[in-house]
């Protein structure tokens, strides 16, 4: 099979995902929305094309040379103008960009088209491609960015009527992919946006000091790690609002969080609160550093205000970190408050601290957690099962596209009318 994915090649994420297609012996070729190396992903063709503007959202979350791009492009508009800034140019971004795009694709003849994101590589796939194609939903695909933009909100649904398959991280984009006319009878599949969790690997792991030491963090410690980054739907202020008033209960306190290391608003928060003997600020970490910083940490925290199943969420819960993080209905298909996890609110600091002085004090809630939690990744998304899942709904979603071209050729039209 001829897999075209259209993805950040960057990505931790968009690397496991394929790797096990790789490891298949398939012909993968991966069109990279990002600038990124020839050999990110070892065994796949890489063929750079960055949309227009996606630095300008670009906050280093994949690290590499994105960040850079930024930088140069608009260094003094913050994330969440740069976010705005970039739905409203997206139908422009489109129509400048499609001809180019449909002619790479043309050429390669994929069996299957998988664009790894709705906005954007979904909205430009969609409007372009005419091979079978697959387009991943996450977390805040639907609830934020199709509700909050009604441009975009038209090149979502216009893609759901041209999909032929959809993979999302969580029922409940299911449930809305349906309401927003995604048909039913085409090929649908709930699974882990990572790929899956290779248990092997992540339920051996235990504290090492030596990785504490390498990142400049105390070994005597109590560790609570974010692994969130910097993103316009991740309360951070909260957390650090909420960071004082676990110290007042729990002085041994310390605080992990990657992805923020050299970000001003982050910086200035910690200076703020007077919490730099309790913080470290850490770069973008591989996933094999973050996962022993999982396991190392007793407490996982996501203030985040929109998620669909975040994926350093169940790979925390793999290594027995507890969990402590806002209430969402995705996040509810996975933790069940005070049973294997707490939830709070993610925009009030006092709530947030209460769920974390409660995971570091609580030791029988945080030990039967940790047991359920892992029962958990076996059942729903142990690496295997994931794998198998995917390749059955690649092979279903090419039948679904080989019996509808009539149906495909209604739908392009509508797409074109749609973007204009």
């Amino acid at each position: 099979m001829h897999i075209c994915y259209i993805a950040d090649a960057r990505s931790p994420i968009t690397k496991n995902w394929i790797s096990h297609f790789v490891e298949k012996r398939h012909r993968i070729t991966v069109i990279s929305s990002y600038p990124c190396r020839h050999d990110d992903i070892p065994g796949a063709k890489i063929l750079q094309f960055p949309l227009v503007w996606t630095s300008w959202t670009n906050s280093g979350q994949s690290g590499l040379s994105g960040q850079t791009l930024s930088r140069r492009a608009l260094p003094a508009l913050p994330l969440s103008w740069r976010v705005h800034l970039r739905a409203w140019a997206a139908p422009l971004n489109i129509r400048l960009r499609s001809n180019a795009l449909a002619r790479i694709i043309c050429g390669l003849k994929p069996d299957l088209v998988h664009a790894m994101r709705l906005p954007y590589e979904g909205l430009f796939a969609a409007a372009v491609s005419s091979a079978p194609l697959l387009i991943s939903i996450w977390g805040n695909d639907l609830t934020l960015f199709a509700e909050r933009y009604p441009r975009l909100g038209m090149l979502t649904d216009a893609a759901l009527r041209r999909a032929d398959g959809l993979h999302c991280d969580c029922e409940r984009d299911r449930k809305l992919a349906i309401a927003r006319r995604f048909s039913e009878h085409k090929p649908i599949a709930v699974l882990p946006g990572n790929g899956g969790i290779d248990t092997g690997f992540y339920f051996r792991l235990e504290r090492e000091l030596t990785v504490l030491r390498s990142f400049g963090i105390p070994g005597d410690r109590r560790l609570v790690i974010n692994p969130r980054g910097v993103r316009a739907y991740v309360r951070n202020d909260t957390f650090f609002k909420a960071i004082p008033l676990v110290l007042r209960q729990v002085p041994d306190a310390f605080f992990i969080a990657p992805g923020m290391q050299n970000n001003k608003t982050a910086e200035r928060w910690v200076k703020s609160l007077g919490i730099g003997g309790s913080v470290r600020l850490l770069p973008v970490l591989e996933r094999e550093d973050l996962a022993r910083l999982f396991a190392a940490s007793e407490v996982m925290v996501s203030p985040s205000s929109h998620d669909g199943t975040p994926n350093s969420l169940i790979e925390a819960m793999a290594c027995g970190c507890f969990p402590a993080v806002g209430r969402l209905e995705s996040i509810e298909e996975w933790i069940t408050h005070g049973r294997n996890g707490l939830f709070c609110d993610e925009s009030n600091p006092e709530s947030l601290a209460a769920a974390i002085i409660q995971g570091l004090k609580d030791a029988e809630l945080n030990r039967r957690a940790a047991a359920l939690n892992r029962d958990l990744i076996r059942a729903r998304a142990e690496r295997t099962k994931v794998k198998a899942e995917a390749e059955q709904l690649y092979e279903q979603v090419i039948h679904q596209h080989a019996g509808g071209s009539a149906w495909k050729a209604r739908q392009r039209k509508a797409m074109a009318v749609s973007v204009d």
